[in-house]
């Protein structure tokens, strides 16, 4: 038995099969198993990058997490402040897996130049602010460092500059209403520090970065007070859990809100590319199992003599199909790592050397992002292959159809 099973391994893979009938189809096979993994592994790549791309710049601005006065409406602007003599202030000890919490004021207020006008968001901070995401997105310039003494430098835009004209070095007038709508409002001169670009212009658009004092002084709060508190997380998969867990640790007089309920749109809107993905990953799999199964057809009909012979000699149905799913595997592993050299090249280069721009103002990023992950690479090529040689096992049923008498005399 095992005689006979070395010598069909040996004709299947002999010279004569690769130059046979079966040979271009068979390559056919084995480049839509390529093309599939290509395609998937960028997808995958590009949507969670994507993904991850636009929740970190919508967390930039806001943190996972933020705490509010209840008394506050969906207004961007500050107007009922809250104490930071809190037990989860400036620490957050009471929940597991909280990163960092900061105390942050906004105030609308309009710029002023000879020229134009524009209407935007202070944002206040202060010294417990953390910059880690700003720093990613500064273009120019430097980032503004508040200390003991109130600073007029400011952040700004690269969408505000282009806008206005400014630059780095520049100063300009900023105009505060104040709550008798009849006084005069507050007028501040700011010094453009440092120009940043997230790529998400709802968010470029309305905001620049001050220290929160001036909002303090605007408002009339003692200093102690802030506008809100932002909460970043270790983890973002856990944010609906963190998110109760922070509503379960903080008092009944402020509100809590995730950065998924403050932009529902938004990762809506991402929340698709998953559907997406998983959707292209099934036609993929589809297209290269079919194609497998087309290649295991026209080699077991090219066969048909040998399978004949085999039976003839002894060989049971299984034993035989065994030896064409074993050599369909080893076309299948063939596609496998050519797709994983090409698509790896292919996000490699993306990453690198950003080929594919995009328009910030309809995607919010300005290049195709792409995010690696050894554990989804893995699960790719896992599942087609098991897929594939799962899809493989109903052709190889053919085999127990065929006659030895008839094989034998098939021509």
């Amino acid at each position: 038995m095992k005689f006979e099973y070395f010598i069909a391994k040996r004709i299947i893979g002999s010279k004569s099969y690769k130059s046979s009938v079966s040979a271009p189809i068979i390559k056919i096979g084995i480049t839509a198993i390529a093309i599939g993994l290509i395609v998937m592994m960028v997808a995958v790549a590009t949507g969670t990058g994507m993904q991850q791309k636009i929740r970190d710049k919508a967390v930039a601005f806001n943190g996972h997490i933020t705490i509010t006065s209840f008394n506050s409406n969906v207004s961007d602007e500050s107007q009922f402040p809250i104490s930071t003599d809190q037990d989860f202030y400036p620490k957050f000890n009471g929940v597991d897996g909280v990163a960092h919490i900061q105390g942050v004021a906004t105030k609308f207020g309009v710029i002023r130049t000879e020229t134009d006008f524009d209407g935007t968001i202070l944002k206040g901070v202060g010294s417990d602010y953390n910059w880690q995401y700003f720093q990613d997105f500064l273009v120019d310039g430097e980032l503004p460092e508040f200390s003991d003494k109130i600073s007029n430098d400011v952040l700004i835009s690269q969408y505000l500059s282009d806008r206005l004209q400014f630059k780095v070095g520049d100063g300009f007038q900023m105009l505060f209403g104040k709550e008798d709508q009849n006084k005069t409002p507050f007028i501040r001169k700011f010094n453009v520090v440092g120009i940043y670009n997230s790529g998400f212009q709802e968010l470029d658009e309305t905001y620049l970065i001050g220290d929160i004092r001036h909002v303090r002084f605007f408002n009339k709060w003692e200093d102690d007070m802030v506008g809100n508190f932002e909460v970043f997380i270790d983890d973002y998969d856990q944010l609906d859990i963190k998110g109760n867990e922070i509503y379960q640790n903080t008092p009944s007089t402020v509100n809590i809100q995730t950065v998924t309920q403050r932009y529902p749109t938004v990762f809506e809107w991402i929340g698709i590319f998953d559907q997406n993905i998983y959707m292209l990953i099934g036609i993929m799999i589809l297209v290269a199992g079919i194609n497998m199964i087309t290649a295991l057809l026209v080699l077991i009909l090219e066969r048909t003599q040998m399978i004949g012979v085999l039976k003839a000699l002894g060989s049971n149905n299984w034993s035989i199909q065994k030896l064409f799913l074993y050599n369909a595997s080893y076309l299948i592993v063939l596609g496998l790592f050519w797709g994983n050299i090409i698509g790896l090249g292919l996000i490699m280069a993306q990453k690198y050397f950003k080929l594919i721009p995009l328009d910030a103002s309809v995607y919010y990023v300005t290049e195709v992002p792409v995010q690696i992950s050894v554990t989804h690479m893995i699960m790719l090529n896992v599942g087609t292959f098991i897929l594939c040689l799962l899809m493989l096992l109903v052709p190889s049923y053919v085999i127990t159809k065929i006659s030895p008498v008839k094989a034998m005399r098939f021509e």
